[in-house]
């Protein structure tokens, strides 16, 4: 008797045998924000090595939960990827593109050409003169081609130029700009495009809700279109504050974007809850106090203004969704957000979709229809 019972009773240990040594499955009714707003758009953030890397376990599952789209925020930038003439470091970028592949996720490359973050070399000689336009585009053109075609058909499109003009429309007098003039946008999307014809190509630029801003790309996006070169998309970025800019002039540029015959993403999206200015509405110096008003957590009035605010600029993105393709944000969560310690250290700020606990806040909470 006691043969049988142990015979009847070993598929039942085997069973949760199993299940202890098997991991968790996900639970496929589990509301995420890539469900809940997949039909509007791609819905991405940005990750950092520690997250490819598996260090940061914690933003990894959020990224893996709720986004389906991932941008780096420095490995593909040149002077990580080409820091000396011929020398290429590419482990970084390499593990950042398996990281999308392996979780079936949309990789955004950012960026190619962008006045910061460029090594001396590209744009000097030995001598620290600016070298010769076509020693510059030589330059230009071999890491481009290198880059983009090292990863076509594995990156879905790329941030080609990043930052080209200033406020007031004008072009910034960055040295691709002394060197080139105003060739040095088509080049780049003519090199990029030559490099990957199928790869999406995109002008990246901040604070574009500012008129003259917004109308310097809407004649960019004319020119390279009169010049038959490939523009998908103008990234909007979206580093937002709880006074700038106004919702209707963020709608002003999308419009605008659209009507010039591109598709539009909004990109580095976060909003600062901390004062953007060091003085007040009085013009006197804020105190450090003012300047940091939240070490611990914010009150319940300043999180509900944050949160209303959040969620007008998420409904605008919806109300677009026609145009609007991808909706990233700059960071996972709270803790790793580039605003904590800007513009000075020991400032805490609360920027990003998810808190210092990876929960998320209450306009996404209302969005995943947990509210």
């Amino acid at each position: 008797m006691k043969r049988i019972h142990i015979l009847l009773l070993l598929p039942m240990m085997i069973v949760a045998c199993l299940n202890e040594l098997s991991p968790a499955m996900p639970d496929e009714e589990e509301t995420t924000l890539k469900k809940a707003v997949g039909h509007h758009f791609l819905i991405g953030t940005t990750l950092n090595n520690a997250i490819v890397n598996g260090r940061d376990p914690a933003s990894d599952r959020v990224v893996k939960r709720h986004f389906n789209a991932i941008t780096h925020g420095y490995a593909m930038k040149f002077a990580m990827l080409h820091p000396a003439e011929g020398r290429y470091l590419f482990d970084e970028s390499d593990a950042f593109v398996r990281y999308g592949e392996q979780n079936g996720m949309t990789v955004i490359g950012h960026c190619l050409v962008w006045h910061k973050q460029l090594p001396d070399w590209v744009v000097r000689d030995k001598d620290g003169n600016l070298v010769t336009p076509e020693a510059l585009k030589a330059r230009m053109r071999e890491h481009i081609s290198t880059v983009v075609g090292r990863y076509r058909g594995r990156v879905k499109g790329w941030d080609v130029v990043n930052e080209a003009f200033l406020e007031d429309g004008s072009y910034r007098q960055s040295p691709y700009y002394e060197i080139l003039g105003e060739e040095f946008i088509p080049l780049a999307f003519q090199y990029a495009h030559e490099a990957d014809p199928d790869a999406e190509l995109y002008y990246n630029d901040g604070n574009m809700a500012v008129t003259k801003r917004r109308e310097a790309v809407v004649r960019l996006i004319g020119q390279l279109k009169a010049r038959g070169l490939r523009i998908d998309a103008v990234g909007m970025q979206a580093h937002v504050s709880m006074n700038f800019p106004k919702v209707e002039n963020f709608e002003k540029s999308i419009q605008a974007f659209a009507d010039a015959g591109v598709k539009v993403m909004i990109t580095e999206w976060d909003m600062t809850a901390l004062p953007t200015t060091d003085t007040g509405s009085d013009g006197r110096p804020l105190t450090p106090e003012e300047l940091d008003p939240y070490p611990e957590k914010m009150p319940d009035s300043a999180s509900q203004a944050w949160n209303a605010r959040m969620k007008q600029f998420f409904d605008l993105f919806v109300k677009y969704s026609d145009v609007v393709t991808r909706v990233t944000v700059w960071g996972v969560s709270d803790i790793d957000s580039w605003l904590n310690d800007f513009p000075f250290p020991g400032r805490t700020d609360y920027p990003l979709l998810f808190d210092r606990e990876y929960q998320p806040k209450t306009f996404v909470r209302e969005i995943l229809g947990e509210e």
